[in-house]
Parts: C-alpha cells; structure tokens; sequence
C-alpha cells in the first residue's frame, strides 16, 4: 500500500515539473524601446516581400513592400531590371510571379511590380519624410544575404538634400534593396538603396542609403497617372 502511494507521489510531481517546463511564457520587454521595436516589427513585417529576379549574372535578391491590395509591390528599380523572371514571396510563405509596371532609370532606383493573387494582403503605411531629423531611430526590414525578414536598427546620420539620399548606420546588406526604413510609428520614411564601403559594396561598415518615401509617394501618383492615360487600370 505504501509503495503505491509513493509511485503515484512520484507521478504526480513529475507531470507537475513536465507541465512547469513546457509553460511557454509571454516575454516582457525591459524597456519602452524595446517594447516599440517589437510592436513595429510584428506591425511591418506582413506587408514586405522577398524578391529574387533571374539576371543574366545569375540571380538578384531584394526586398519590396506592398502598397496596394491589388497586389503592387514597391521596390529598388536596380533588383528587378533587365529579368527574365521575378519571384516574390509574401510574408504568407506564398511565392507568384511579378510582373514590371514602371521603372524610375537614371539612377533615381525605383521600380513598381504587381503579382495577381486573391491573398488578403497587408499594406505598408508611408510616413512623411520631410519631417525626419538627424539622430532620429530608425529600423529596417529586410533579405540581406537571403536571410527574409531581418530585423537592423540604427538613427539617421546625414540627411543628403543635393542628392536626396536619407544616411543611416542601420545595417543594409545585399538583399535589403526596396525593403522599408522605419520609424518609431511604424511609418516608412524611405526605400533602402545602397551602401558605401570600401570592399565594393560586398558588406555593411554603417553606412547606408534611402531614397525618401515622399519621392516615392511622388513616382507612385506619377506611375498611376502615366498608367491611367494609357487605359491601364492596374494600380489601383
């Protein structure tokens, strides 16, 4: 009689520690920032897509953000011109096929592609670039070596008026061309571009480029006016 109420005992107290140790506990953030980090991130992170375009060098990778329910995608002009064929993978894990709707050449680097899907899309929210300032934090959302949904954090360090280029120390890589900068509201304020460093732009040193999302805004009306007079309803 003894031994058995020992062996339950026993069994009790062992599923009482399984059940402790397979708890899956919510994680507090430490501090407000952290906190924002993560409600940004969890916010963004639907409505950018990893993109990989057949060149004739072989592949090229980027990011995009969605911008309309349609399914147009904004993106680095420099990811996707002169394919044969754009892949784009949603945050759903649902990969399609694109298609090119317009391009900004000169190195302005920026380029409007649609997907067709029923997927009920999440769309980037843009914020208003004029108002950014120096110092400011910003995040990043991107692809860099292939690594989808990469998360870099940093400020603006430079804000490059004559050339309309936004500076950050927020790490850029290979990959994260199109993909958003971010600030603390979860608004994009630019397009990731481009780094600078002396290895030909093989890796990040911290410093990294954006057009403003207010150019962007601008190609977009544009592209939609230009898509308009030609009876094309595809931005919509």
């Amino acid at each position: 009689m003894f031994k058995h109420i020992k062996i339950i005992f026993f069994v009790i107290i062992s599923l009482m520690i399984y059940n402790q140790n397979s708890t899956v506990m919510a994680y507090t953030p430490n501090t407000q920032e952290e906190k924002s980090y993560i409600e940004v991130y969890e916010k963004t992170l639907p409505s950018i897509v990893s993109i990989e375009a057949d060149i004739d060098k072989g592949t090229s990778g980027g990011t995009g953000c969605i911008i309309l329910k349609s399914g147009v995608i904004l993106t680095s002009s420099h990811v996707i011109e002169n394919s044969r064929n754009i892949q784009v993978t949603t945050h759903s894990g649902k990969k399609y096929t694109a298609k090119i709707l317009a391009i900004l050449k000169n190195k302005n680097d920026l380029a409007l592609i649609k997907i067709d899907t029923k997927e009920d899309l999440a769309l980037a929210k843009f914020g208003n670039s004029d108002e950014i300032k120096v110092g400011q934090r910003v995040l990043t959302i991107g692809c860099p070596f292939g690594f989808k949904d990469t998360l870099t954090t940093g400020i603006i360090s430079r804000i490059d008026y004559e050339r309309n280029k936004i500076q950050t120390d927020a790490a850029i890589n290979p990959g994260c061309s199109g993909g958003p900068l971010i600030n603390l509201n979860g608004e994009i304020i630019g397009i990731n571009q481009s780094i600078y460093n002396p290895d030909n732009n093989r890796s990040n040193i911290g410093i990294g480029f954006a057009l403003p999302s207010n150019y962007a805004i601008d190609f977009i009306n544009k592209a939609k006016q230009k898509l308009a007079a030609t009876n094309t309803n595809t931005l919509r």
